[in-house]
């Protein structure tokens, strides 16, 4: 049985930060990449962040690049965020997404170079929320 499940939300003041933190069992955690996607009310998912199998290649959003910093733990099967500086703007529900077909590395949407969002699956989200 697969099992993502995201923690670490909670509600803090702009230039805070937090960690959030994923776990993941029922999969080859250390053979997949793995993303950080983020939805605010009334807006599309976005994919804020994503990190290859082994960790040694990364992908931000413009939106958090030199705040946000994704990491991970293939022996703990465990995904991290750490967001620095945060702004308002932060405020969504994070979702952790583990690829699918033993996909390795992160792949970008061809002409924007967004995170493509073809990640198999997903956690439940946990909320942050920034104020001012």
């Amino acid at each position: 049985q697969v099992q993502v499940v995201e923690s670490g939300g909670g509600l803090v003041q702009a230039g805070q930060s937090l960690r959030l933190t994923c776990t993941v069992s029922g999969l080859p955690f250390d053979g997949l990449a793995m993303a950080w996607f983020r939805q605010a009310p009334g807006l599309e998912r976005q994919g804020i962040s994503c990190i290859s199998y082994s960790g040694k290649s990364t992908y931000y959003a413009d939106s958090v690049k030199g705040r946000f910093t994704i990491s991970r733990d293939n022996a703990k099967n465990t995904l991290y965020l750490q967001m620095d500086s945060l702004k308002p703007e932060d405020t969504a529900m994070y979702y952790c997404a583990a690829a699918a077909a033993a996909r390795r590395y992160c792949t970008a949407v061809a002409g924007t170079g967004e995170l493509k969002d073809d990640f198999g699956y997903w956690g439940q989200g946990t909320q942050v929320t920034v104020s001012s």
